[in-house]
């Protein structure tokens, strides 16, 4: 049985989205993605009205504030339209909203969480980072020495996919496990908080970890020209007044890889209904 998908909120990700549900036969409404020209814009209450209702990835651009390009549309508003019986899927929900969700009798299931979605999303993170390095720098990655901070699922695919250019890539982290899978893969090692004088020789530096890393004291010894990149969804590097430029690459599948990353958002969401 087909069913009525409305999509409220997001990137060209959620725009693309659309047109995959609609390809495969569901009836599909959209709010706030007009700036994509999605299939079935309509009403925020038309979109909001349909059974299976998908909220964007992340779920909130600011405090307590849908992620939205038509305006600023507060996530308890939203969920006052909606109804307990409906399938709501987001990503990444924050705890507030988990909460003002669960004080109207609603679930809200985070599609981010399934691991075949974090896999896909990392892989396209991974690409996009390469892909944005090499506009912005005037050398190759060929043997150059790359920094990768964290050995996630986006630090264990970005450094594959640099080592596989011919650079030489270290990679950090806390645990020895991972400290340990790093040789196997046969990278440098480095403990994520013993960084202190051994920066002196990296051409690019991306960071995974949403959490503060690298500091004033330790960006004054970079190379003055190395690329700074940080894909963390909290900022990991951190920014100064009269400091390097730092890339900000937050959400590059919704920009570089928009239809892969619907694809695999479609997916998550089939997977979901499925197991009901």
């Amino acid at each position: 049985m087909k069913k009525t998908f409305g999509i409220v909120g997001g990137d060209r990700r959620q725009a693309e989205l659309a047109r995959l549900l609609a390809g495969d036969g569901n009836a599909v409404c959209t709010y706030g993605l007009e700036r994509w020209k999605p299939v079935g814009a309509d009403t925020l209450d038309r979109a909001a009205s349909a059974d299976v209702v998908i909220l964007p990835l992340p779920l909130c651009k600011g405090d307590g504030v849908l992620n939205c390009e038509e305006g600023a549309v507060p996530t308890l508003d939203l969920f006052r339209r909606l109804r307990p019986r409906q399938r709501i899927l987001a990503g990444q929900v924050r705890p507030q909203q988990r909460r003002e969700a669960e004080s109207l009798g609603l679930t809200v299931e985070d599609y981010f969480l399934r691991e075949e979605l974090a896999v896909a999303n990392a892989a396209a993170t991974a690409e996009g980072a390469v892909q944005t390095a090499m506009e912005h720098l005037d050398r190759t990655l060929l043997g150059m020495d790359c920094l990768v901070l964290g050995f996630g699922r986006i630090g264990k695919l970005l450094s594959h996919r640099l080592h596989g250019l011919g650079a030489r890539v270290t990679a950090t982290a806390r645990r020895p496990e991972d400290l340990a899978w790093i040789r196997a893969y046969g990278y440098r090692a480095l403990e994520t908080g013993k960084l202190d004088g051994r920066l002196s020789a990296f051409g690019a530096v991306f960071n995974t970890i949403p959490s503060p890393v690298l500091g004033a004291s330790l960006l004054s010894q970079l190379p003055v020209d190395c690329l700074l990149m940080d894909l963390a969804s909290v900022r990991g590097i951190e920014a100064a007044e009269n400091g390097p430029e730092i890339l900000w690459a937050r959400s590059l599948p919704g920009r570089l890889t928009p239809r892969s990353a619907a694809a695999a958002i479609r997916d998550a969401v089939y997977y979901i209904l499925l197991e009901e």
